[in-house]
């Protein structure tokens, strides 16, 4: 399995707060804490960061049903109900929601006054306003992010070990979910390893699902002929689609984040969403005791995963190197 730190500015600037190595003998607190969970999968829909949390609480030295409870909500792949929901744990009294999807935590912001809230979001949260800082959050928010735009250019050299041949490279992001700073930083690092594996690379932005057709037409008159597509709300919302788009041009691409490949992307390079989830419920024993949300910085992954669907590879006929398949955290076949 892949681990890559992540970037060292950030690093140093959460280093003093990462919680202590998690131990089965942690103290939690004996009364009873609600912790709301906001998700956008369907109620009976399996849940891995949801169970992730729960083992994040149990190393943390809580007993679910004893010294806490999950009231889950669920949107059912319906963004519209966020804020009806969110407004709904805040009334029924949870200590804390732990709002893992970017909409989620969108109208928990705006929806709730008073409730704490803990962030996993696939966007920078202070281009979108959420947050003053990484460093010193403010308000009643802090969090995980998942973001890890600095293995960008790995992505692209994984993708041209699997597809020798690959010339011409799109990178897909969502405009506005980097700053200005980090989405320059990112396409000029992709550029220098594009210039020393030959391959060339262009920048493609999607809005909104609408704008699918046209990136995909766009791409196909530029002859891209691989793909790498960035971490953010609007993707992880249209997974499907967006995945179907690439299956219908038959390009090679690679994602952030497994659950791309669960739907019939080829490969994925990032963050361990699980062991973020895992993480989180350390923000969340800390403000159970009493921290102020907005004094703790938001973190960032500290843990990779590759993914590959080598069925998809059969169908694209490439490839994929057994050193590859050998290191990946999950393997469809």
């Amino acid at each position: 399995m892949f681990r890559y730190r992540w970037a060292a500015a950030f690093a140093l600037a959460t280093a003093a707060t990462v919680p202590a190595p998690y131990r089965a003998a942690a103290q939690a607190p004996t009364r009873l804490a609600r912790i709301g969970w906001l998700s956008r999968l369907a109620p009976t829909a399996a849940d891995k960061n949801l169970d992730a949390l729960r083992v994040g609480m149990r190393d943390h030295g809580y007993v679910e049903g004893q010294t806490f409870t999950i009231e889950p909500r669920f949107s059912n792949g319906n963004p519209d109900r966020m804020p009806a929901l969110a407004k709904e744990l805040e009334d029924a009294g949870v200590n804390v929601i732990v709002a893992g999807a970017f909409e989620g935590l969108q109208a928990a912001t705006l929806s709730t006054r008073r409730v704490p809230l803990v962030m996993t979001p696939s966007a920078d949260p202070v281009v979108a306003g959420l947050v003053t800082s990484l460093t010193r959050p403010g308000g009643r928010i802090t969090g995980i992010t998942e973001m890890m735009p600095e293995l960008t250019t790995a992505r692209l050299r994984i993708l041209k070990q699997i597809v020798p041949t690959v010339r011409r490279v799109a990178i897909l992001w969502q405009p506005g979910t980097l700053t200005d700073e980090a989405a320059a930083r990112t396409l000029e690092e992709t550029q220098t390893a594009a210039r020393e594996i030959h391959v060339e690379v262009l920048l493609v932005g999607a809005t909104s699902a609408g704008d699918f057709d046209a990136v995909f037409e766009t791409m196909a008159g530029e002859r891209v002929d691989g793909l790498v597509v960035l971490s953010n709300p609007l993707f992880a919302a249209q997974r499907q689609p967006l995945v179907d788009h690439v299956a219908r041009q038959r390009l090679p691409a690679i994602y952030e984040g497994t659950s791309f490949v669960e739907l019939g992307g080829l490969i994925s390079y990032g963050a361990d969403i699980p062991d973020v989830y895992r993480r989180a419920a350390g923000l969340v024993d800390q403000i159970l005791k009493g921290a102020n949300p907005g004094d703790l910085p938001i973190e960032g992954p500290t843990r990779s995963d590759l993914g590959v669907n080598l069925k998809t590879a059969t169908a694209l006929g490439v490839t994929i190197p057994a050193d590859l398949v050998k290191q990946a955290a999950l393997v469809i076949k």
